[in-house]
């Protein structure tokens, strides 16, 4: 099990969060891509969300056009190099590869897809270019992966795009909401520079949208809208005592941490709230900032869990302790965090029970909720005739339309919460509707 010392510099930061999907160096990925059979029907092609031909620009790596393997990827997914790094590629594409059925290591295609793009953005090589001007105009919320995909690929078809995002920097949770042992700030911003400087699609930072006037403003100007805006902060649980000093929401634990790295504060015992990745997340860095102690406690089984198994497999090798079974009926301390009181949980005919007879206090000095994010209802109660279903996701058509004609949507907007791929995907499929429906 391991023990992180507490990082107090950047180098000890980096060591304890070493990324868990290396750059590949042109060797490792020659021998690499030389392993892929180039399936006919390929099953990893069916299981990415995206689509990319992923034998094709295997077969590009192994003949030396990296530049085309880099064409092939981003073709399909704007967010490709991201995507390499971030996507969970044991459950999509190297989860259906077909070395899974002999017993044999599946072809590290995430890897690869990196080596390929990172290879052509550190070169500059150019691979798009804008279309020709239609003289329309269409505005993006949220330059977070949806956002992204959606103005890059409005660009290529002729628009101008401009999106407007409420912080100071791009990509969403990509580069605020992942741990950074998948990916570094300096390699998600490095990829929307690139997209960026080649087609040329205007970020406005530090700009909600939050208001009728300025939605108005926007209906106005801009021929069409997008809605990309993602989820937004940690929900309140309603416990006793959530509002004490040290409870924290597990989004704005990442984000301060890929912020401040080194500098975050973290204490010596940390309890951290959820059975979902980012609970996964959380729990893993608390434990690589030095936590002593660090206790991931979830209301069901292990088995039930949200979380993907490697993401839990890796939180538990981090030296995090685990606790199922068990729901948080209170927070207790003077002020600041000494604990939070658990009741166990049990299924009784089949539906989860809380039993209030068995109760305990896990003492700790922090409380991280990983217990999902709240919905952007407040921005969809502001949009005319916008239909929204009881999970306050926005429903759209088989183009990515919304029922308020001018706006389409893509993203955790719609879906409620997936992967940074999903996002991409509908924001490249949103930017095809629009175009589809404003040259009807």
């Amino acid at each position: 099990m391991a023990e992180y010392k507490r990082p107090t510099t950047k180098a000890e930061f980096d060591k304890n969060f070493k990324q868990k999907k290396p750059l590949m160096n042109d060797t490792e990925a020659y021998y690499e891509a030389s392993r892929c059979l180039f399936c006919y029907d390929a099953p990893c092609v069916q299981a990415c969300p995206t689509h990319i031909d992923i034998p094709l620009f295997i077969k590009q790596i192994h003949t030396d056009n990296v530049t085309g393997a880099s064409k092939t990827i981003f073709d399909s997914n704007w967010l490709g190099n991201a995507c390499g790094v971030v996507c969970p590629t044991g459950v999509l594409c190297e989860g259906a590869c077909v070395y899974n059925h002999q017993d044999v290591p599946p072809i590290q295609i995430g890897r690869l897809q990196n080596y390929a793009t990172n290879k052509t953005i550190d070169a500059n090589k150019t691979l798009f270019k804008v279309g020709a001007s239609n003289g329309k105009k269409i505005a993006v919320i949220g330059a977070g992966p949806a956002g992204l995909a959606c103005a890059c690929e409005a660009r290529t078809l002729g628009y101008e795009v401009d999106l407007f995002e409420a912080k100071d920097k791009p990509s969403g949770l990509t580069v605020h909401g992942i741990a950074p042992y998948k990916i570094t700030n300096e390699e998600v911003l490095k990829e929307v520079e690139y997209l960026q400087n080649q087609l040329g699609f205007n970020i406005k930072y530090n700009t909600s949208i939050d208001s009728k006037d300025e939605l108005t403003m926007l209906e106005t100007n801009y021929d069409a809208i997008f809605i990309g805006v993602g989820l937004g902060a940690t929900r309140h649980l309603g416990l006793e005592g959530e509002d004490k000093k040290g409870v924290v929401g597990a989004v704005e634990f990442i984000e301060e941490l890929r912020m401040k790295h080194h500098n975050t504060k973290v204490p010596a015992k940390v309890v951290v709230i959820g059975g979902g990745n980012t609970a996964m997340d959380a729990a893993s860095e608390a434990a690589r900032m030095g936590a002593r102690k660090t206790v991931l406690a979830y209301r069901n089984s292990k088995e039930n869990m949200g979380a993907y198994g490697f993401e839990y497999d890796l939180a538990i090798s981090a030296g995090v302790d685990s606790l199922f079974n068990v729901t948080p009926i209170g927070i207790v301390g003077n002020g600041h965090v000494e604990g939070v009181k658990f009741a166990k949980t049990e299924l009784v005919e089949g539906k989860l029970q809380t039993n209030m007879n068995n109760t305990f206090i896990v003492r700790c000095d922090m409380v991280i909720k990983a217990t999902g994010q709240a919905k952007q209802g407040h921005l969809y109660d502001l949009i005319d005739d916008l239909d929204i279903d009881k999970k306050t996701r926005i429903k759209i058509n088989s183009e990515f339309q919304t029922s308020n004609a001018k706006y389409f949507a893509g993203g955790d907007a719609i879906n409620g919460g997936a992967e940074v791929v999903n996002a991409a995907y509908d924001g490249k499929m949103a930017a095809q509707g629009i175009h589809n429906w404003l040259n009807k």
